[in-house]
């Protein structure tokens, strides 16, 4: 008998699934069910339907509850992230039933909640961690079928009616079959794709998908297809209103393999599970009995990661990579068909992740700007790669909860859509609007004219939601138009009250912004006091895109050292130079080799390196403390995707170099 104290487990909502993995704990050798949580503790049936098992009355109280190692999380979509990172934080590790998330975007921050807190999290894709998938597995690996092509696999059954109180049904609730079912087809597709590499799972290179949207908004039935790097193609698809033969078949350039309700393995209460292997005429089927409870195969998988002080999966199980990149295909196959849930938007989502009022905090160091009368953050926030208000609204979020206060738009981002996402997110959020620094940018080129200023103007303030903004950009500059006329058009601007701080230019030359400052003094008019120019350690010798300008070479710092005009530097990391992605053998991404790879740049990146490794820090953050040391105003832009890349930007901001390091990075 076992001495070894097994894994206490609570559960997190009483439903259909929460009883199934009870089950599965019941039947495992690891784990013990101590409570249950629920809103509703007088609900008839919960003693009966978890025997042993404590109520606890609330979520809340099985966080605290001393009893308790572990937390499988079972309620509706919808609150998985919030009470996964509630777990987290409460020092639980957790087993969150699928799809752990939302998005990849929450899921990703899920797990780095899981890292810092140093607990196990896991996404509960059952059938991923059962000796059948394995044999598949195996049998890919071994060229059975010889090699592998197309992929089919489905995971659909028929409601048989709109049900507008069902949760599949349910827009608020994240209803459909793609997010409830979907990844089924789509994890198991990316496993087997990842086997013929040699590898754990596969993400494709291209996701196409089509589908049908109810009345409700959610999708009744739908279809994908995914494109892997090594040729190989899946055709997946998931329905709740639509009978499919739910069977996997991965075909290959001898034979197929045909698994049916692969997910189901060999049966909840064990049994005898069949893989099909056909090659021409004929059919072998390969069983694979097993008398252990399909569930409990995933209760003790959490279990040993647990005991072994492991924070995710073993493979086959889903690792924290494996998890946010099936969630990733699951967001681009909902982006395909238009599914957006009304809980992702900003009327509804009005709290950060974790269900919190998103408050301002005091993290980020803060400086005064010439020309703003109000504190600004060291570093400025922009969001021009997020593809919805969910995905950017994280980032926000842990930037503002941090201190920051200062944000980049600009009128062609994304078409309009980050000026959309921060009127969003600052409506729902409601912090002071004359505590934010907005930054935004308009007359990009081609329509860089003195005219367009005033007409993009009314359209970034009507997206941005607010009636000004603290400093305004020209996004570009063009040579043709006397630089008067554009003085005269931001002039007007700052006279309307709709620029309420300072104005200047984006990618323009020292001359031009000298001969702007001589028009303002001759005619009365406001002056350009601010530049947005590329600013890093290493000096850009090619443009990143056509009208780029590089303010880092000597003449530019000392013309900045002059004027003492600040600049919001993009590109203030390099682009990836100070990171593994550069060096003097990697020739594998063109933008980085032709901008940045230069004997100067490399003995820069050497010496960010040698110095790093003496404050036990990383070359990026050497690079971004560098930005912040001049002595002239550098307000660095960062662009982070996740709020694990903000955290690790922000860590920079407490190396402090000295006026002798920053000579010494230079040489």
């Amino acid at each position: 008998m076992s001495t070894v104290q097994p894994i206490r487990w609570g559960i997190i909502g009483p439903g259909t699934i929460a009883r199934t993995f009870a089950d599965g704990i019941a039947h495992s050798r690891t784990g013990k069910l101590v409570a249950i949580a629920t809103r509703n503790p007088e609900k008839p049936g919960l003693g009966e339907n978890f025997p042993g098992a404590r109520i606890v009355n609330g979520y809340d109280a099985l966080l605290t509850d001393k009893e308790v190692d572990a937390i499988y999380i079972a309620t509706p979509h919808t609150g998985h992230a919030e009470w996964a990172i509630k777990a987290i934080r409460a020092g639980k590790h957790v087993l969150v039933e699928k799809p752990i998330a939302l998005s990849a975007f929450d899921a990703d921050a899920i797990y780095y909640e899981a890292k810092k807190a140093g607990v196990f999290a896991g996404e509960a894709f059952m059938y991923r961690v059962h000796p059948q998938t394995a044999k598949i597995v195996e049998l890919v690996k071994t060229g059975v079928i010889g090699s592998v092509r197309i992929i089919r696999s489905s995971f659909g059954f028929n409601m048989g009616s709109f049900k507008p109180e069902h949760r599949l049904f349910a827009n608020e609730t994240a209803g459909g079959g793609i997010l409830d079912v979907g990844g089924y087809p789509v994890s198991m597709a990316r496993l087997i794709a990842g086997a013929v590499e040699g590898k754990p799972f596969l993400e494709p290179e291209k996701v196409c998908g089509v589908g049908h949207l109810g009345q409700s908004g959610v999708d009744e039935w739908s279809s994908a297809v995914l494109k892997f790097p090594n040729g190989i193609i899946a055709e997946v698809s998931c329905s709740i209103m639509a009978q499919q033969d739910n069977t996997l078949r991965i075909i290959g350039s001898e034979g197929r393999i045909e698994v049916k309700d692969f997910w189901f393995a060999s049966g909840h209460k064990g049994g005898v599970g069949r893989i099909e292997v056909f090659k021409g005429n004929e059919q072998q089927t390969i069983e694979v009995k097993e008398d252990r409870w399909l569930y409990s195969f995933e209760v003790d998988a959490a279990g040993d990661a647990i005991r072994a002080g492991e924070k995710e999966f073993r493979s086959p199980g889903m690792n924290w990579a494996d998890s946010v990149g099936n969630l990733r295909v699951l967001d681009q196959w909902r982006t395909s068909i238009g599914l957006e849930y009304v809980v992702e938007k900003a009327d509804k989502r009005t709290t950060n992740l974790a269900g919190g009022a998103v408050q301002r905090g005091n993290t980020i160091p803060q400086r005064l700007i010439p020309g703003i009368s109000k504190p600004a953050s060291v570093v400025t926030l922009g969001f021009e790669f997020f593809p919805s208000f969910a995905a950017a609204s994280l980032t926000l979020d842990a930037f503002y909860e941090a201190g920051g206060n200062v944000f980049d738009t600009a009128f062609v981002y994304g078409g309009g859509r980050t000026e959309s996402i921060f009127g969003d997110w600052h409506t729902s959020r409601k912090p002071a609007r004359e505590e934010i620094v907005l930054i935004g940018k308009g007359v990009h080129s081609p329509l860089c004219y003195p005219d367009v200023i005033a007409k993009q103007l009314d359209q970034s303030l009507n997206r941005m939601k607010t009636d000004y903004v603290d400093i305004y950009f020209m996004h570009r500059d063009n040579t043709d138009v006397p630089v008067g006329e554009f003085v005269d058009a931001m002039d007007a601007e700052v006279k309307r009250g709709r620029i309420r701080g300072i104005f200047g230019g984006s990618n323009w030359t020292r001359e031009r912004m000298d001969e702007a400052a001589t028009y303002a003094a001759k005619n009365g008019k406001t002056a350009p006091a601010a530049l947005s120019n590329n600013f890093s350690l290493a000096e850009m010798l090619d443009p990143i895109w056509a009208g780029c300008v590089a303010a880092s070479d000597d003449a530019w710092k000392k013309w900045l050292n002059a004027k003492q005009i600040p600049n919001f530097a993009w590109s203030s990391q390099g682009r990836g130079f100070f990171t593994d992605r550069a060096g003097r053998d990697k020739r594998d991404d063109e933008e980085i080799v032709r901008c940045w790879y230069s004997d100067r740049n490399f003995e820069r990146r050497d010496r960010a390196i040698e110095l790093a490794n003496k404050l036990g820090r990383s070359p990026i953050h050497i690079a971004l403390a560098y930005v912040i040391a001049q002595p002239f105003p550098v307000i660095p832009l960062i662009g982070p995707r996740t709020i694990a890349e903000l955290e690790d930007s922000l860590s920079a901001l407490d190396i402090k170099l000295t006026p002798e390091q920053v000579k010494w990075l230079e040489a």
